[in-house]
């Protein structure tokens, strides 16, 4: 199996969470960005599941990809990835049963989340299971990123909050855990934050955060590679 260099790992990690994230840049997977982003808790948990099934899904469709035969691809493909879904749901459904059932039918949905399918499409299929693997786990990290910021606006200006719904991870001692940015007693609660609207708005504004910083590290290399040449120049 081949090592990875240190540049190619520094190169996949960045792609992955930065330069095609999947939630900013591929704009993949809306449905459960969109309906889970409500809270940190739950966005973090679903964006944790799917990172689990895109690495092991990964490395596994790496491993087998020669003998595959081109006109199969999509559906053996689709069977690794639904096999894995079925272990992470019984995970779930085991050991932090609460929050089963709150994400509900969205961690059966990882198997057809394009996300997860395009990686091994375009990725896994055509790279070693170690790069695979590591394309996917932080692919997987990219768009949790994007579920916990997303999730952490919405749940503060919706709620007031931050970390509600830790109790559902850890039992009801974590209820001591939430963040009462807003005080309980005043029962504050902004509708629009919390309801689907609330969640186009906000990935609306990370997209725009995202294209303006990336703008901006554009300029300041344009700036200086011009210097550098200037530099050279009176040099010589």
């Amino acid at each position: 199996m081949a090592i990875i260099s240190q540049e190619e790992t520094r190169t996949i990690i960045h792609n992955s969470i930065w330069k095609q994230n999947a939630g900013l840049v591929q704009i993949l997977g809306l449905c459960p960005v969109l309906v889970m982003s409500n809270n940190i808790v739950n966005g973090v948990s679903l964006g944790l599941a799917t990172s689990l099934v895109m690495l092991i899904s990964g490395a596994a469709v790496a491993a087998i990809r020669e003998f595959i035969p081109n006109e199969l691809r999509a559906p053996i493909f689709i069977l690794i990835i639904a096999a894995l879904v079925t272990m992470v749901d019984l995970l779930f459904n085991s050991y932090v049963h609460d929050l089963y059932i709150v994400l509900g039918i969205f961690i059966p949905l990882i198997t057809t989340n394009c996300i997860v399918l395009a990686r091994a499409e375009a990725f896994a299929s055509k790279n070693g299971p170690l790069q695979s693997a590591l394309d996917g786990f932080f692919m997987g990290l990219g768009l949790t990123g994007v579920l916990l910021v997303l999730g952490a606006m919405r749940e503060l200006i919706g709620k007031g909050t931050l970390l509600s719904g830790i109790d559902l991870v850890f039992g009801p001692a974590a209820k001591s855990w939430i963040i009462h940015v807003i005080p309980a007693e005043y029962n504050y609660q902004f509708l629009l934050a919390i309801l689907p609207p609330g969640a186009f708005i906000g990935l609306g504004f990370l997209i725009a955060g995202k294209l303006a910083l990336d703008r901006r590290a554009e300029a300041k290399a344009k700036q200086q590679a011009l210097l550098a040449a200037k530099l050279a120049q009176a040099s010589e």
